[in-house]
């Protein structure tokens, strides 16, 4: 990729927005300003107050490590502890989106993980000859799952599957390689027996 834009939108389609995390602290934050202000504006104009008035939520507040057991304190301390590490979380991490870019010239191209699980089940049946139904794959961020259940008695070349499958990513130019890992589930009348 060469161009910035389409690196941009490599990016945007590949990584997903913190906007539900935001939008959500936000109106949390919006409320607690709301009911602040209300109690201030109930208690300047002389009104009985929502549920806890400025001067009586202060003194609260002051009274609070005394007046409450340290366990509850604890307790509420590390809740909120936390939240604030989700949210430190939310808005440090990158959120990856299950779609992988795939490099073919200058174009930009993304495809998603079923798809290129798919792909891989599709090359591994058509080369080990073994039925579509019988291949099983999961692509991650980071990995490629293969999971093979031959018939009784059916061989399986495990060297052959892995550089069929090591072929097929290899294919796709990903630019972050994919570490792929491969099991034969054996079928239940073969374990029987043995």
């Amino acid at each position: 990729m060469s161009s910035s834009v389409l690196r941009r939108v490599v990016r945007r389609e590949t990584h997903s927005p913190r906007t539900v995390a935001m939008v959500v602290a936000v109106v949390l934050v919006i409320l607690a300003l709301i009911y602040v202000g209300t109690e201030i504006v109930l208690n300047l104009a002389g009104q009985p107050a929502l549920l806890l008035g400025p001067a009586a939520a202060f003194g609260w507040l002051v009274g609070l490590p005394t007046e409450v057991p340290v366990g509850a304190s604890v307790t509420v301390g590390a809740v909120i502890a936390v939240l604030g590490l989700i949210l430190v979380v939310l808005a440090i991490a990158p959120g990856r989106l299950p779609k992988h870019e795939l490099v073919v010239g200058e174009s930009a191209v993304v495809a998603d993980n079923g798809v290129i699980a798919s792909a891989i089940a599709q090359r591994v049946s058509d080369e080990t000859g073994l039925p579509r139904d019988q291949v099983r794959v999961g692509v991650g961020h980071r990995s490629v799952d293969v999971a093979l259940t031959p018939a009784v008695g059916v061989p399986v070349d495990e060297e052959r599957v892995r550089g069929v499958v090591g072929s097929e990513l290899d294919s796709y130019r990903l630019p972050q390689k994919l570490r792929p890992s491969l099991r034969v589930e054996r079928a239940r009348e073969q374990e029987e027996k043995a």
